[in-house]
């Protein structure tokens, strides 16, 4: 697997390929590589012929209550992951590649990012998102761009911006992937110390508690957000949110007539972990 830092460079190693008609997959990530990570590039890896991984820490996405210098940081380790998990190409800029001097152009996608996430760490956040989103799609031109369901509201503010600026790419979003206990896979994960992993355990909890209480026959948006809380309360986790949405919109559902995202969002300790479900009556 090769390793490129400029855009030239980068751009340069996938020209060719065009011309052969081979396709170009992008898996764009921060690093901290885990198994979702991995999960990613092995659908890349089945759908792509070329498949390019970017690792880059972005800035602009981060809110003032993260500490953007301790996300962790392990080249080294990332590549060989991302080879292992069948990447041709690693792109890894520095800052100032993507963010050069005067750098003073932002992509802000409306509606779809002022709750939940948007919400909650304000509206820097997603148009840091959209942002770096935008040049990477400019930067390596792939056919297919590859996102996480965890991160179930960021897949759809970039589906949202790939359809009204007519990138000619393709949005694959892929299933959220968890250790067998339920606590979906994040970076942040890192930060969880001691009992602080067992108290995570609260967010897939909540949602599992969601989906039975739809199961049950309970179709009051409120109720089966109640639900959820209680069970986050009752490992001493409060949550940020727990929000019934239409997935495609994120509206507010009051009653659950079809399909709905159950998305809850925590602090444990350091960590801020997110993560959703879809419910529907039966």
């Amino acid at each position: 697997m090769r390793t490129a830092r400029r855009v030239a460079e980068l751009r340069e190693v996938l020209a060719p390929a065009p011309a052969r008609r081979e396709s170009i997959g992008l898996v764009p990530t921060m690093g901290a590589l885990h198994d979702g990570h991995l999960s990613l590039i092995g659908r890349a890896r089945e759908r792509c012929d070329v498949v390019v991984v970017s690792l880059f820490v972005n800035p602009t996405q981060f809110d003032a209550g993260e500490d953007l210098a301790a996300y962790p940081r392990d080249e080294e380790r990332d590549s060989a992951l991302a080879a292992g998990a069948g990447a041709d190409l690693l792109f890894a800029p520095a800052p100032d590649e993507v963010y050069p001097s005067g750098f003073a152009t932002h992509v802000q996608v409306s509606g779809l990012t002022e709750v939940l996430e948007g919400a909650s760490r304000g509206p820097e956040h997603f148009r840091g998102v959209t942002t770096v989103v935008a040049k990477l799609l400019n930067m390596v031109g792939p056919d297919i761009v590859f996102f996480g369901r965890k991160d179930a509201q960021q897949a759809l503010v970039v589906t949202r911006m790939v359809r009204d600026l007519d990138f000619p790419v393709e949005v694959e979003v892929c299933p959220t992937v968890r250790e067998p206990d339920g606590l979906a896979l994040s970076s942040r994960n890192a930060y969880l110390r001691g009992d602080e992993r067992q108290r995570a355990l609260a967010l897939s909890r909540a949602l599992a508690a969601a989906e039975r209480s739809v199961a049950a026959g309970e179709r009051d948006g409120r109720e089966v957000a109640r639900h959820a809380h209680a069970v986050m309360e009752r490992s001493g986790v409060e949550p940020e949110y727990v929000e019934l949405v239409a997935p495609d919109t994120l509206a507010p559902v009051d009653t659950i007539e079809g399909e709905t995202l159950v998305a809850v969002a925590a602090r444990v300790g350091r960590a801020r972990l997110i993560d959703n479900t879809t419910v529907r009556p039966r």
